[in-house]
């Protein structure tokens, strides 16, 4: 093991170039995180190729042409600019070409632009919020496999506290198994023979050569999306079995409300946590019987409710489940705000014990 002292974003990029990264091409709308200049620094020392975009739509379409011949590519932003890219993003999912997308947000009010998207047709995006640095050094390298395996877009959501948290961390290689070939990468061999590669929404396939046709081809779009949902959700959850209260929160915040959970654990409050590692797909399953047995289930979010919808639909009984959230931003509007501090989190967690969520 080789620790480092980096900061979020530098170690983001250095996880993508040993993912196998080779493209990114981004706008780095204000106010940004350090990726995009991260990328700048140290992809084209690896072979690759970074673009500094005239906008978000010029970036996203670059990267899925890119990732179209066969590379691993990707771009990203943060809200306003997913807002723009949603025509991409759905365009990379009906053609079933692999996509990394970086939200690094700067709050989690994307949680429904994530997870339900702004695209057209019968897609979703596999999402994944790591809650601090040494996850996201796996999660991003989990995010270019999953893309690759199942040939489509993935969205990493990170925030301004996970770019630019230093710690020292080991950027070390996750191997998560065979990858499929890339038979369908356009890369020139097929020219002239006849039967060209097309990578193409309306069903694929060349004139003289016709793939299944629009309605078969977005009905298997359709079917992989579902097999997807029953194969990757994945979460973290501390102190359910006994628990007669669950907190649910995702990403940067599901690292502070586990440390709540833990300093009243050690107190002797039946308390416990659970927290959605990939948004999509959301894991309800396993967040029903996480909560079967409690009394309440509070749900912890920096924005106006948005998850809570999730975890109500995969509650047994609705009525459980209370916010303790809500919308924080600092005096900028553009960074995260005082709701995400422990003491507040801890003392939300006690007023709805008491029956006084203020």
């Amino acid at each position: 093991m080789v620790l480092r002292l980096l900061d979020g974003s530098e170690a983001i990029v250095e996880a993508a170039i040993l993912a196998g990264a080779r493209f990114y091409a981004g706008y780095p709308m204000s106010p940004a995180t350090e990726l995009v200049e991260y990328m700048a620094a140290k992809l084209p020392a690896s072979g690759g190729v970074c673009i500094n975009a005239a906008t978000e739509i010029e970036g996203v379409n670059m990267a899925m042409g890119a990732a179209a011949a066969g590379f691993r590519a990707a771009s990203g932003s943060c809200g306003q600019g997913l807002s723009l890219m949603q025509e991409a993003i759905a365009e990379a999912a009906l053609n079933e070409t692999p996509l990394v997308i970086f939200n690094m947000a700067r709050n989690q009010q994307d949680y429904f632009q994530a997870t339900r998207g702004g695209g057209w047709g019968d897609y979703r995006t596999i999402t994944l919020a790591p809650k601090d640095l040494y996850e996201a050094v796996e999660h991003v390298q989990l995010a270019f496999h999953l893309a690759d395996l199942y040939r489509v877009p993935v969205i990493f959501m990170g925030d301004n506290l996970l770019a630019r948290t230093q710690m020292a961390v080991d950027i070390r290689k996750f191997d998560f198994g065979p990858l499929p070939p890339k038979d369908w990468q356009l890369d020139g061999t097929s020219g002239g023979t006849g039967a060209s590669r097309q990578i193409w929404t309306f069903g694929g396939g060349k004139t003289n050569t016709p793939g299944p046709g629009p309605s078969r081809h977005w009905e298997q779009i359709a079917a992989k999306f579902d097999m997807i949902a029953t194969r990757e959700a994945r979460h973290e959850q501390g102190f359910v079995d006994d628990a007669e209260t669950v907190v649910v929160a995702f990403g940067s915040g599901g690292k502070f409300v586990e440390f709540v959970v833990n300093q009243l654990r050690a107190e002797g409050r039946k308390i416990g946590f659970f927290r959605p590692v990939t948004l999509w797909p959301f894991p309800g399953e396993a967040l029903e019987r996480a909560t079967d047995a409690c009394s309440r289930v509070l749900v912890f979010e920096l924005n106006a409710g948005q998850m809570i919808d999730d975890v109500r639909l995969n509650v047994g009984h609705r009525r459980k489940v209370r916010p303790i959230g809500g919308v924080s931003f600092d005096e900028s509007g553009l960074n995260i705000g005082p709701l995400m501090d422990a003491r507040v989190i801890r003392q939300r967690i006690l007023s709805a014990l008491e029956g006084e969520v203020k």
